[in-house]
């Protein structure tokens, strides 16, 4: 499972131990529309989590927002369709993508620009880091993560975003009644994201059906991805969890 500290431990645990991120992240070139989009609306609209944890960029949702408002974070928006169509189907609600793909970023920045959105803000890095050391404990009305990378070789799942480790870090940063949100199209990376979800304290699925999954919202759009993937068979399935207001104390029969 990826190396990541608990809600409370500090971030040089392990100052010799490099933690095992979900991704790899290669330069990718821009195409001349994303090159313009970067240059006129990144400064506007987006910043960097290393210099956020640095300090360089204060870590302040009430100023790049201009207002205090329920704060969802996405963790890999991939090109944004999905985020976009979301905060502006939501306006009374603040929206933080985080990604490492920079052309998807800049893809995004022009569907803000084009839809005026005011309430989605982009960072650029590990949503990871920024969870562990800037966003504070209870502050978040909702985490989604969307198709997160299935590393399907098994000597690769290590790299799994959704371990036990992050589960515990995630649901520490959700308000009491905020939710983690979870979609993918990878069968076993579903079975595993359900059994991690339901062993965390923190957090109970918002259905009773004895197999866990919740029929996709109609709020969350139907991406071109999710798409693709329906069309090769594959099924996507949709997990919800809520953040309990104290851990839930488990009991075994003698």
């Amino acid at each position: 499972m990826p190396e990541v500290d608990g809600p409370a431990g500090p971030a040089t645990a392990h100052p010799a131990r490099r933690r095992v991120t979900s991704f790899v992240h290669q330069r990718n070139r821009f195409t001349e529309g994303q090159a313009h989009a970067w240059a006129r609306l990144w400064p506007r609209h987006g910043c960097d989590v290393a210099d956020v944890l640095s300090g360089a960029v204060p870590y302040d949702p009430l100023a790049w927002f201009g207002r205090a408002a329920p704060l969802i974070l996405e963790i890999g928006c991939g090109t944004g369709e999905s985020t976009a169509a979301q905060a502006a189907a939501a306006p009374d609600v603040d929206h933080l993508a985080v990604e490492v793909f920079e052309p998807g970023l800049a893809q995004l920045l022009m569907r803000v620009d084009e839809a005026g959105l005011t309430n989605l803000h982009l960072l650029r890095g590990d949503a990871v880091d920024l969870l562990r050391e800037r966003v504070p404990p209870g502050s978040l009305a909702g985490i989604r993560i969307y198709f997160p990378d299935p590393w399907p070789k098994r000597r690769h799942h290590k790299r799994r975003l959704v371990q036990p480790a992050f589960v515990a870090l995630a649901a520490s940063r959700l308000a009491p009644g905020g939710t983690l949100h979870l979609a993918t199209d990878w069968a076993d990376y579903a079975v595993q994201m359900l059994a991690v979800c339901s062993a965390e304290s923190l957090l109970t699925n918002v259905v009773s059906t004895p197999d866990g999954w919740t029929p996709r919202p109609p709020w969350r759009p139907v991406t071109k991805f999710e798409r693709r993937a329906l069309a090769e068979g594959r099924a996507v399935r949709d997990l919800v969890f809520r953040r309990v207001s104290s851990p839930h104390i488990f009991t075994h029969s003698p």
